[in-house]
């Protein structure tokens, strides 16, 4: 069995992940020699890896094809926001409680389900599109379907790389850096198929990779938990209390809890206004070929901090990932300050590669300290804490840049930025938390 962390790891037991600072620590020279003698990549992994690409790629081109199918059937803007919204709203309020469900019943059998699902789904919406019966209501509907599948989906992902691997980080980098290449190419695919097909075409193709998803889901053989599954009827008594066991959990590593408050800053203050102020100060100044140019360059540099990641073992690594997340406020700083485009491109490089290294640290963490039975829960609690506050984020950058200006607005979330990096690496347990190599 590939443990997701040592035996007792947490504040119950004696593992060195969730040790406070001035606690005994294991050493983990044993952990490291045995990853050494084993090989990252299996038959199992790499049907996950390409599941994880595939569908990354398909989530890619979605917001593409409602864009576009949504205006030529004479929707607007506010039509195709709202239908973004509906499978963002539905994820971000059930992934908590997907969590649960995880940890109750077969993560694998659920992600099946739940592309399955989105399978039928996206299918459907190819039928729409291509018979031109568009109504927003409906595509609305399927928006919170997929949202449902999507949180019953996502807290699995956790437990099931370390199960997978032994070298928990390689993974999480290998990943990192396919979904990456996959962000760069699902947008050009999407507006091709558009070109040469339909919007439908768009779907059709969306829905085949949740296809190829489930298929390699299938093939792939878990190793069983260490844990006894929890019985799937034991009632809502015992779901409320598999809840609340999982908010503890969380609570009670300070390390954990700490930076999703600071992610909440984070994404009010620098994620939730830089995407759209970029967007709108990029294209009005130099058109959507240079805003095109450097949204590229973040893709790419997402892929170089993955790369980065497969090759940096920190013993510390939020400290790590805290310092490379500094690396962000060249994104937003380049823009403000005007700079030209190849300036801008390299400020989002930089950003890009960054927030991917601090991504594998911070998922690794997570991945190697919690004990198996609660990870699916810890997971959900920190994707809906990390979530929480991105729409707030994006509702206030069009009123603050109003008062102060886009510019203004973007050099503020520059110095947040490193604010926020900072204020990582002020709190303790996260500044110290030791890594942990699943023995």
């Amino acid at each position: 069995m590939r443990d997701a962390g040592p035996k007792g790891a947490g504040p119950k037991g004696s593992g060195a992940g969730d040790a406070e600072p001035g606690a005994p620590v294991r050493p983990p020279h044993r952990a490291r020699a045995v990853e050494t003698r084993r090989p990252l990549w299996s038959r199992d992994f790499g049907l996950f890896f390409v599941a994880r690409a595939v569908a990354r790629l398909g989530d890619t081109m979605l917001p593409v094809a409602l864009a576009a199918g949504l205006l030529q059937h004479g929707y607007g803007a506010g039509a195709v926001g709202l239908a973004m919204a509906a499978t963002a709203a539905a994820f971000a309020g059930l992934v908590v409680f997907g969590g649960v469900i995880a940890d109750r019943f077969s993560t694998r059998k659920l992600m099946i389900g739940a592309d399955l699902v989105r399978l039928g789904t996206q299918a459907l919406t190819a039928v729409l599109f291509y018979a031109g019966h568009v109504v927003l209501w409906q595509i609305c509907v399927i928006g919170v379907l997929n949202g449902v599948a999507g949180a019953v989906f996502q807290p699995g992902v956790a437990s099931t790389v370390p199960r997978l691997a032994s070298d928990v980080q390689g993974a999480n980098g290998a990943i990192r850096v396919a979904e990456s290449a996959a962000q760069l190419a699902g947008p050009a695919l999407a507006g091709v198929l558009v070109g040469l097909a339909s919007p439908g075409g768009v779907f059709v193709a969306h829905a085949a990779t949740y296809a190829i998803s489930a298929g390699c889901l299938l093939a792939l053989r878990l190793p069983p938990l260490a844990h006894a599954e929890r019985a799937p009827g034991r009632g809502m008594r015992a779901f409320g209390a598999d809840l609340a066991e999982g908010w503890r959990e969380f609570r009670s590593r300070t390390w954990m809890w700490a930076v999703i408050a600071v992610w909440c800053l984070y994404m009010i203050a620098v994620w939730g206004p830089t995407v759209p102020l970029v967007a709108t100060e990029v294209v009005g100044s130099h058109g959507a070929g240079a805003y095109g140019l450097i949204s590229s360059a973040l893709g790419a540099g997402t892929v170089v901090g993955g790369l980065i990641a497969l090759r940096l073992r920190p013993r510390r690594m939020l400290r790590a990932g805290a310092v490379a997340l500094i690396g962000f406020t060249a994104f937003p700083t380049s823009v403000g300050l005007g700079l030209d485009v190849p300036a801008m491109a390299a400020g989002a490089a930089v950003a890009g590669a960054g927030l991917s290294f601090w991504g594998v640290m911070w998922a690794t963490s997570v991945q190697t300290q919690v004990q198996p039975d609660v990870l699916n829960r810890i997971h959900a609690y920190d994707v809906a804490g990390s979530l929480a506050m991105m729409p707030v984020g994006q509702a206030l950058a069009g009123p603050a840049a109003s008062a102060l200006g886009a510019h203004q607005v973007l050099l503020v979330s520059g110095v947040i930025s490193v604010v926020v990096a900072v204020a990582l690496l002020a709190v303790r347990p996260v500044r110290d938390l030791v890594r942990v190599d699943p023995a």
